[in-house]
Order: C-alpha cells, then structure tokens, then sequence
C-alpha cells in the first residue's frame, strides 16, 4: 500500500483490463486483432434521454486507454511488438502501465489458437500475468518498488468480471501471491449472477458456445462456493474474510437495452425491460456475506448505457468519472435511505394492501453534465422495497434501502482555491400501484406521480488539522432558493466514519418519511491531514 508521505498523483498501480466474451471464430479473430481488445474504444455520441427517436447530441469521449494516458500518465506496454509474456520481451514497465489480457489469443483462428475456451484456464493464466507484471515492475530499478510492495487493480468488461471473480474467489485457480498483489476490482456490466433470457437462466446444458458459461450454477463451481452458499441459489456472493476485500470492489451497471443491437437486437428482446440489452440489472451487482448470513451490498453506480456499441458502458465518460474516481479518489460516500414510515391514501387504510415502492436518486458533482449515478423508474434502475418491508418491525433491516455509492477526487475541483466539496443529490420516491385485497386500486391513481422528490445539495469541508472534524452544511432545493450562509456544522464520527443525515418528509397522504444516510469516508492512503493541507476531501465539481 502506499506509504503515507506519498504523493497521491504518483501513487498508482498497474491497471489490468479484462475484456468481454467473444462469441463466434470472427469475434475471437476481431479480439485478437486488437491491441487493447475494446478498452480503446471512444465515442462521440451521447444518449441525453431514453427516447430513440429523438438524436443524440455530441459528446467526445476519447476512451478510457487515451484519457488514462492524458489524465494520469499511463502508458501501454507493448515493446517492438511483443506482449509482457511474450519471450525476448524486455521492455521496462512504469508502474502506471495499463496491460490487455489477452486470454483469447490461445482460441483465436486467426493466430492459430486451436484452444478451447475455459474460464478456469483464463483464471489461472491472469495469475500468471499478475506475477509475470510484478517481476517486471520490481525489476526496473527506477520504480524504487520491491515485490512485497507491489500491487495491481482489475478492470474487466462482462464475462471478463467472471475471470476475475474465479481467480479472486477459488484457491484452486491462481497463486496466492498473485491474489494478495490485487488492490482493487472493478467491473462493467458483468454477469456476476449469470445471464437470464426470457426470464430463464441460460440452461447448463447450453454448450454451443460456451453459452452455459453464464449459468449460475456452473458459477458457483467456478468460484468454489460450498454447499451452503449454493443453496442460496445466487453466484453474486463474496465471502466476507475468505475472498477479496469487498469494500474493494466496484460494480458499474447499465440500465439502456434499447441500444444494444447484437444478434440484429434479438439480445435486448430476450433479455428484456431492466437490463442494459444482456445483462440483467440485478445480476450485475455484487453482494458481501459474512458467516452468518448477513448481506452487505459492494459499492454500485448505475448509468443509462448499453451493455456494447455506440452508447456502450466502457466507452462512457460515465464509468470513467467512476473508475477513475475509484481507483484514485480520495473520499468513498456510501448513500442509504432509511424509511420510518409510510402512509397509504386514507380511502384504503385499515384494508389488506400490497404496493411496491421504487426509489431513484441521481448523483452530480457541481458543474458536471453527466451523473455518476442514475437510478430512475423509467429505467428500470430503481431501488424496490413491498409496502409489507417497509411497514415490519422498527429497526427491520429491510427498511433501509442502499442507493449507491460515490467516490470523489481532489484533482477534480473546479475551483482550486475553495477546500470544500458540493454535489447534488436528487432523491424520489414513486407513488406505488396499490393492490386492494388483490385488486388494482385505481380510483385516485396518477401514473408517474411522487410520494416525495426534492434535490438535495450537499457541501463537505475536510478536516483543517488532525485534530478537526469534517463538517457539512446542506439544504433542499425546494427549501431555500438562496445559497446557503457559512454555516458548517461538524459531523460525528461512527466506527470511524462521518455520518450525515438529512431527514425528508411527505406533507400529505399517501405519504413516506424517513433519513437519508450519508456514510463519508477518506479512501485511499494518502496518509492523514496536515494542518493548512487538504488531504481527504476537495471540491469535487
């Protein structure tokens, strides 16, 4: 880990990138034809809003190799031809290197790979790259980095999220010293719990190309879970203490399937409403369990692009903003929404009800066009939670609803000068369609229509000295018109981290109130404030 007197510019690690499934012979050929396998793909095109027919307007993405390069100094590590694991390689790697695997060369046509594909086998080649990487980046003597100090972060798309995953997560498949080298994982739009089409998961018995890869089950196997755990029917479990560091882990999710055109757009049919075109939204997220069944979600962020194409997740300045922030960042909000009550239409109070409630939010750092968030209903992002949750015991873990997660960086102030922190937080909650003892009840419906819906601005101050406490001042849209005075109040610390909370209310019935949690935290070890030295928090936006 980084020392505590390093520079945060300097203190970055090789970045692994791990690419998606390749279908057919053409798309393995196509992946082995390019150097960085998807990672350099820009866009120039942004999907303000989810009507196709309206156009999309210009938005120049370069792609992520190329704002890595810009951004934060990194480079490839292609010398003379030759890949790190090529023999005669001899290139000298900086540990700001970005390297491809390349797992599919061995089954591409087009080199002579004559392999089949095997996760288990791509699993345990990444574990022979990590260390092959590390004995590179040791070896050059400008790094000044010996091998116990060496670490690497894991960015995979799709189906490469799941290499990943069975490396971290089975012993079996890959050095332990390679796994205690990995300092973050982030995935895009990966299957963690496999891949339903027309609301069935893809059968095990589906081995015309290697379909039945995306079987839950067979993932299970691949990520050593026991019995127990396999009972839960799910594969997006990390074992809390046995596995990778969930608090290490992020999860970036699509929402848009309209366009995504593979297989001339049959994908998005069969995988339908609430996926980003192959990947269902609620199977590409993560989930923390410790011994006693506890689940903890892993830090999310949605974005409303497809799961590939011209409006893809890999090529968005949406996930970038999230990865480049997770990766370098200097403060981890974790958002949560505690529901005391809600309130029912007073013409069916008293009566056997059953509703869904669905909660967004989106996120937006100051002077932004983009959210690093985006959870709405027309979507099919939102949080869900039955009136029957929301209504059980006081205390009942189901009425806390996680929103997600957001990271923030120092580097990315727009106003350099200003210590603070302000972003935007809008946060909804739907009017549900109520059912009367099994009945739609339509008679005061209105399609669309809140509960409750106000903009929360939110402006963080870092602590002066090491003695200091972080404060905060806030204020609802609807609220204050004028901007706030300097009114910073402190926040307390529990089980070391700064806690907001910020209470929101409905003025009539139907109804619901409740807390939004803030859960703010330094990430990264950048080492701790000094007087006069803004070290945790910045202006992001």
């Amino acid at each position: 880990m980084p020392n505590p007197s390093q520079d945060p510019e300097k203190a970055r690690y090789p970045i692994i990138y791990v690419r998606g499934y390749a279908m057919t012979d053409g798309e393995k050929d196509e992946t082995a034809a390019d150097p960085f396998c998807g990672f350099n793909a820009g866009s120039t095109v942004y999907r303000a809003v989810s009507d196709r027919t309206k156009p999309a307007q210009r938005f120049v993405f370069e792609s992520p190799v190329v704002r890595l390069m810009k951004d934060f100094g990194y480079s490839n590590v292609y010398e003379n031809g030759l890949d790190i694991l090529d023999d005669g390689y001899e290139g000298q790697i900086p540990p700001t290197s970005i390297i491809i695997y390349r797992y599919y060369d061995d089954t591409a046509p087009l080199l002579g790979g004559k392999q089949a594909p095997s996760l288990e086998r791509f699993a345990k080649g990444l574990s022979d790259l990590i260390l092959r990487l590390r004995d590179q980046v040791c070896a050059n003597a400008l790094n000044c980095m010996p091998p116990e100090n060496f670490r690497c972060y894991l960015v995979a798309h799709s189906m490469g999220g799941l290499v990943c995953r069975a490396f971290l997560q089975n012993p079996d498949l890959g050095d332990g010293k390679a796994r205690a080298t990995v300092d973050k994982f982030f995935t895009y739009a990966t299957p963690h719990n496999g891949i339903d089409m027309a609301g069935m998961n893809v059968p095990s018995w589906l081995s015309a190309w290697d379909m039945n890869t995306f079987n839950r089950y067979k993932l299970m196997g691949l990520f050593g879970y026991d019995e127990a755990l396999r009972k839960r029917g799910r594969s997006d479990y990390l074992r809390n203490g046995q596995d990778f560091d969930a608090r290490r882990c992020f999860c970036m999710v699509g929402s848009n399937r309209s366009d995504y055109h593979t297989a001339m757009g049959l994908s998005r049919t069969f995988a339908g409403h609430g996926s980003d075109g192959l990947v269902r939204i609620e199977n590409a997220c993560l989930c923390d369990i410790d011994r006693t069944g506890m689940e903890t979600p892993v830090a999310t962020a949605y974005t409303y692009r497809s799961h590939s194409g011209f409006f893809g997740i890999v090529n968005s300045e949406e996930a970038y903003q999230n990865l480049t922030r997770f990766l370098f960042g200097d403060v981890r909000v974790d958002i949560f929404a505690r529901v005391d009550r809600v309130t029912l239409p007073p013409a069916i109070q008293g009566k056997d009800v059953d509703a869904l409630y669905q909660f967004e939010v989106l996120a937006s750092p100051r002077g932004k066009p983009w959210f690093l968030t985006r959870r709405v209903a027309e979507e099919d992002s939102v949080a869900c939670r039955s009136h029957a949750e929301l209504t059980g015991a006081p205390g009942d873990a189901r009425r806390t609803v996680y929103l997600s997660s957001v990271f923030l960086a120092n580097r990315s102030r727009v106003d350099k000068n200003r210590a603070s922190l302000s972003y935007s937080i809008t946060f909804g909650a739907r009017v549900p369609d109520y059912k009367v003892d099994r009945i739609l009840w339509l008679d005061q419906h209105y399609e669309g229509s809140y509960l409750y819906r106000d903009t929360l601005i939110v402006e963080l101050l870092p602590p002066a000295t090491p003695d200091d406490s972080w404060k905060v001042r806030y204020r609802w849209q609807s609220q204050a018109a004028a901007p706030i005075e300097d009114d910073y109040k402190p926040m307390p610390l529990v089980d070391g981290k700064a806690v907001l909370e910020v209470g929101f209310a409905s003025a009539s019935n139907p109804g619901i109130a409740g807390t939004l949690v803030f859960n703010v935290s330094a990430w990264n070890d950048w080492g701790a404030p000094a007087p006069g030295r803004v070290v945790a928090m910045g202006h992001d936006g």
